[in-house]
């Protein structure tokens, strides 16, 4: 199994040490030719601007469209949601569009609003997840098609699933905890049944 890890900015190399972690082949991928061998990417946090820009500028917005179309599975964490949200509410950024799910940016505030919290997440177990938010967006709205997995305690969705693909608005490449992307390598591994 090989997972790419888009890394044109953000915080990639924490993901790629998750999935060494894992015993899993990470390939960082700067170019589109380097999404041709993957089974499974994960789109990264960061700016979600300069990400935006720079899948475009080179030529990686497409491709990464065409591997959602053909049901390879994708994993956006914080700036990596925003990008593969169908609907943005704000005009900073043009969203790859692979998840209906409409995101708002920076919803929580600026960096000093950034905070960490426990959250109860079904799908990997009774243990809280530890949520790590930084200028964190959040989910607005899902379609039926849309899988919650996590809210807050005020009900804000900050985590869903939508077939492969699979989204979080916090940073679980910055904690210790690997069960999101054990999760991740399942709905690979289950793609491939």
């Amino acid at each position: 199994m090989i997972i790419g890890v888009l890394a044109l900015q953000g915080a990639f190399a924490e993901h790629i040490s998750i999935l060494d972690r894992l015993k899993v082949k990470a390939l960082p991928v700067r170019l589109p030719s380097e999404l041709k061998s993957i089974d499974g990417l994960i789109i990264p946090g960061g700016e979600s601007t300069s990400i935006g820009l720079l899948v475009n500028a080179y030529d990686i917005a497409d491709k990464i469209k065409r591997l959602a179309e053909e049901g390879i599975p994708i994993f956006g964490t914080c700036a990596g949601m925003i990008l593969m949200a169908k609907e943005v509410t704000d005009n900073e950024v043009k969203p790859l569009g692979l998840m209906d799910i409409a995101v708002r940016r920076n919803a929580f505030g600026r960096q000093k609003d950034s905070f960490e919290t426990e959250l109860s997440v079904p799908a990997l177990g009774k243990k809280p997840f530890p949520g790590i938010f930084i200028r964190a967006p959040l989910i607005e709205r899902v379609n039926d098609n849309t899988e919650i997995l996590t809210r807050l305690h005020d009900g804000t969705i900050v985590s869903a699933r939508q077939g492969r693909l699979i989204t979080t608005a916090f940073h679980p490449e910055l904690t210790d905890d690997p069960r999101f992307h054990q999760y991740f390598l399942e709905i690979i591994a289950d793609s491939k049944c």
